[in-house]
């Protein structure tokens, strides 16, 4: 079965055809990164423009490369929640513009649910449920439990900033480029040397599932203002977000008692964390899947297409009339 994924949630303008949601035929992603860069941020009217002035030769891209023809299409999978409204409707009337034009059943997603479904693309093998499902973003730090399609609870949370944008934030403030995940990254590999780590450990709300990141980002500023060196800013900043990140992790396993992990979002793409949730998993405590391909961990139309596949197989259909929404809630 083949079906087509839209995404256009944010600031990448994406396009997939997905075969029996587990191969992907074709993959086009349009990134708006250098639209963006001198902003330090997305601009929403920038980002909504970008997509319509995208979306069709994107469309047009990964159909060509699939060889799949648009009357073999079963579904149109497409982003309707949670991002920016007026870059959603872009990906909404093509959505709705298949439909009326092939008949092509339509099927709405939770753009943070589908991140889970890229980890499924690049094994080629279905999930297994229960999952916790760790979702680490420009805009999300946050566990799910995942008990199917269309069927996820969120256990944890930020209570501030998301590690993404603590990134993005520690990556302005030293003056790196933007976005900032690569940038800190690539800083911090600069650091060799082994000394105390410039900053304290997170230890807020030491019994719950509460992410927070807004005291690191504080003390990056203190840290440049007192003269030590970026490299090591950034090597102790990223040590110090992932040593949190592991350890709310390894405690809504326990608290759960669910040990199937999927990890994904565009702070997987780093490998110090990937080095360290494998570790994690490796001492005994969960087994862990998460994208080979960095690509997929950043918002595609593959992820889209592979969740949709699973939901339109429970017999999930929208109306033509679907609405888009800023939040994860439901469509009316």
């Amino acid at each position: 079965m083949f079906g087509i994924g839209i995404e256009t949630s944010c600031d990448e303008t994406s396009v997939a055809v997905i075969e029996d949601g587990l191969i992907m035929r074709s993959c086009a992603i349009y990134s708006q990164v250098a639209d963006h860069a001198r902003f330090g941020g997305v601009v929403p009217e920038i980002a909504s423009r970008s997509h319509l002035e995208k979306i069709n030769s994107v469309f047009a891209q990964a159909m060509d490369d699939s060889g799949v023809r648009m009357e073999d299409l079963s579904y149109c999978a497409v982003t309707t929640r949670p991002g920016l409204v007026g870059s959603l409707m872009i990906g909404g009337i093509l959505a709705k513009s298949i439909h009326l034009a092939f008949g092509t059943p339509i099927v709405t997603c939770d753009h943070l649910e589908a991140h889970f479904y890229a980890a499924a693309l690049d094994a080629g093998k279905p999930l297994v449920y229960p999952f916790l499902g760790l979702l680490l973003s420009g805009g999300n730090s946050a566990i799910f439990i995942v008990r199917g399609p269309g069927d996820l609870e969120q256990i944890a949370d930020t209570a501030d900033d998301a590690i993404g944008e603590a990134f993005d934030k520690t990556a302005a403030t030293l003056g790196l480029s933007y976005p900032g995940g690569p940038a800190v990254e690539s800083c911090a590999s600069g650091y060799v040397e082994k000394s105390p780590s410039i900053f304290t450990p997170l230890l807020r709300n030491e019994q719950g599932l509460l992410f927070s990141f807004s005291g690191i980002k504080t003390a990056v500023t203190k840290a440049k203002r007192e003269g030590h060196d970026f490299a090591k800013i950034c090597h102790d900043f990223q040590e110090t977000c992932f040593e949190l990140v592991t350890r709310m992790l390894t405690r809504a396993v326990k608290q759960t008692g669910i040990d199937q992990v999927v990890a994904s979002g565009g702070v997987i793409a780093n490998t110090i964390l990937r080095s360290r949730l494998e570790s994690a998993a490796a001492s005994g405590k969960f087994d862990l899947r998460y994208p080979a391909k960095k690509i997929l961990c950043t918002d595609n139309g593959a992820m889209i297409g592979a969740l949709g596949f699973f939901l339109f197989q429970k017999g999930k259909k929208d109306v033509v009339g679907f609405a888009v929404s800023d939040r994860r809630t439901q469509n009316p």
